[in-house]
């Protein structure tokens, strides 16, 4: 997908530790125009699949998604809330753990249990792939509700990390709209 290329390239910062940063179109602010044309892809790359809903975690993910949906007939969007700690004996959720590699922490991701249904085909959506920890989160509360998950969609891919492969190993279909290969030297450089 080229424009997201160009607009990494263009608008993408990279710390001394080569660390992708997407703050000032994906993260804290977001680019409507091209969340429009990210919203297109992953409706062509998802046509022949039924989608009921689209679930993502917060709180990139949820102008993805919404802008997603409106090229899916305006199916439902659910998220799941990031929480530190989650009563063990909570009523009325679906909760997965999550280590967040980057926060290098552990919270919950946590939805409703009424906002997704029994036999409901889900398309997860999120903005970054590296180990997968989060898409398996979700995954995970799909499965606790009795839905199916169609696919992973994902913005932007950390190849040089196992998240694809993780999730193709557990026979889960992956369309990433850009794949990084590596970031070197405070540059991006694309897989081919």
């Amino acid at each position: 997908m080229e424009i997201l290329k160009e607009t990494i390239r263009n608008k993408g910062t990279i710390t001394e530790d080569n660390i992708l940063h997407v703050d000032s179109f994906i993260n804290y602010q977001m680019d409507v125009k091209l969340f429009n044309e990210i919203g297109k892809e992953f409706k062509e790359r998802f046509k022949n699949e039924k989608i009921d809903k689209i679930l993502t975690v917060e709180s990139a993910g949820i102008g993805i998604s919404a802008i997603t949906s409106q090229y899916f007939d305006c199916v439902p969007v659910v998220f799941g809330k990031k929480m530190d700690r989650v009563s063990r004996d909570a009523l009325g959720i679906y909760k997965s753990e999550v280590y967040s590699f980057t926060k290098n922490t552990l919270y919950n991701v946590v939805v409703k249990d009424n906002l997704i249904k029994k036999g409901e085909k889900i398309l997860i959506i999120d903005d970054f792939l590296a180990n997968a920890s989060g898409a398996f989160a979700l995954m995970d509360i799909v499965k606790q509700a009795g839905a199916e998950v169609v696919g992973v969609g994902i913005v932007i891919e950390k190849a040089f990390q196992k998240g694809r492969e993780n999730l193709e190993n557990k026979g889960i279909r992956v369309e990433s709209l850009v794949s990084i290969e590596k970031i070197e030297n405070g540059k991006v450089y694309f897989a081919k």
